[in-house]
């Protein structure tokens, strides 16, 4: 597909992933003032960087300034470093700085996702000035008006006040009167995974952001939290899969790119999978003995892997929600333990089951069926007992080794359990059938 033929704005965004940049920014150009302004508004950050990249300075200019002083800190990040400055200096003064300012800030605090511009008043207005003022400030492009905020001279936080809040007082009301002081807010370094869960827990529209010394630096909003969630489950999705987070969207990824993000937890996971090897090797004489342990290998280590990669899952998604704590990993063991003999003694059963179907119908095991029967059965309840508890443990060990839970993922779960499993299982031969 080419963009040569002009296409409208529900097709061009159709078409959006499949074009080169070049292409989109020359498909980007054949739309309507009003269709492009719609389309840009909808675009990554990413995209309007390459969009505004392509264009010569006065059109750059026009570009930019519809766009708020966050939306326009991320587009800058995104842009090449050489032209940073360029397109800074295509800014307004005041918006410049804002936009510094805000670059200054880790990409994933609330300070680099915060937006400077806010709905203020002062505690000592009374309501009808206070609505004066906010009609003045509404013409200032504010990021949200559903909150006002009541700040001090020093702009210290006071309280909040919502505008429907001063609609209904009284007009000789002070703000002071009307305001709310049991304030939710987060520091400009909190993570941007701890100001989601806030925007949970409140069911807030927007977050005032403070410094250190309690002054208001701007707010974060919904908006901003739908990207932020958006960003992590795919993060975490990603790592759940065996691989390092993509720093940008699969087709954006240079190819060496996602080569160096894939190869090295595979080379780990290879290496785990050695010790697998290693565990057949020393339990060779026992495969010779009974060739029929062979067949079993895979139920037996599939059904821990999958236990254990279905309680990470819980865990970790309940860490990242703060439904778990550190402290309550005890408690989660015992949990786990409870539910892996359970769901070990349910497989265990279909096992048996299917075991001495097969002998009844085929005469597949001769005099060793209920021998067999019971090693398949004992082994599935270790197995899958270790992989839940495993499976629960793991993403604790890996956060008191400071590293992302996210990061025992299914694969290195189910390699972990594969290694062991297999020692339960022979070991559960060597006892029962040999």
């Amino acid at each position: 597909m080419t963009a040569a033929v002009p296409l409208g704005p529900s097709d061009l965004r159709d078409a959006w992933p499949a074009l080169a940049p070049a292409e989109r920014v020359d498909a980007f150009r054949h739309l309507t003032a009003e269709a492009a302004g719609e389309f840009f508004a909808t675009l990554a950050p990413l995209d309007q960087a390459r969009i505004v990249s392509g264009m010569p300075d006065a059109r750059r200019r026009v570009w930019l300034r519809l766009l708020a002083p966050d939306d326009l800190a991320d587009v800058v990040q995104e842009a090449p470093p050489d032209q940073r400055e360029a397109l800074l200096a295509l800014l307004d003064e005041r918006t410049r700085l804002e936009v510094r300012v805000l670059l200054a800030y880790a990409e994933d605090d609330a300070g680099g996702l915060m937006s400077p511009r806010f709905a203020r008043v002062r505690p000592e207005m009374t309501v009808d000035e206070a609505i004066a003022y906010l009609r003045r400030q509404a013409r200032d492009a504010l990021e949200t008006i559903y909150y006002v905020y009541v700040l001090d001279p020093a702009q210290h936080l006071l309280g909040v006040v919502s505008f429907r809040d001063l609609f209904a007082a009284a007009e000789r009301a002070l703000v002071r009167d009307v305001m709310h002081t049991d304030l939710v807010v987060v520091h400009e370094q909190t993570d941007q995974e701890t100001v989601a869960r806030l925007f949970a827990e409140h069911d807030l529209l927007a977050l005032p952001v403070v410094d250190a010394e309690d002054r208001m630096r701007g707010i974060v909003t919904i908006d901003d939290i739908v990207d932020v969630v958006d960003e992590e489950a795919t993060e975490d999705q990603q790592k759940y899969g065996g691989m390092e987070a993509l720093e940008r969207p699969y087709l954006q990824t240079g190819f060496w790119q996602m080569i160096r993000k894939r190869a090295g937890w595979l080379a780990v996971l290879f290496v785990g999978e050695m010790l697998t090897a290693s565990a057949m090797g020393r339990y060779e004489h026992a495969l010779t003995e009974a060739v029929v342990l062979a067949l079993f290998v895979p139920l037996i280590i599939s059904s821990g892997g999958n236990t254990g990669s279905q309680a990470s899952t819980l865990i970790i998604r309940a860490m990242a929600l703060g439904e778990v704590r550190p402290r309550d990993w005890w408690r989660i063991a015992r949990r786990e333990l409870a539910a892996g003999l359970t769901l070990g003694a349910i497989l265990a059963v279909v096992g048996c089951v299917r075991i001495f179907a097969w002998e009844a119908m085929f005469g597949a095991y001769g005099d060793r069926a209920g021998r067999l029967a019971l090693t398949v059965g004992v082994s599935l309840l270790g197995v899958v007992t270790w992989g839940a508890i495993s499976g629960a443990m793991l993403p604790f060990v890996m956060r008191r080794l400071r590293f992302d839970p996210a990061s025992a993922s299914a694969p290195f779960v189910a390699t972990l359990v594969d290694v062991l499993g297999l020692v339960i299982y022979f070991s559960a031969a060597q006892l029962i059938l040999l």
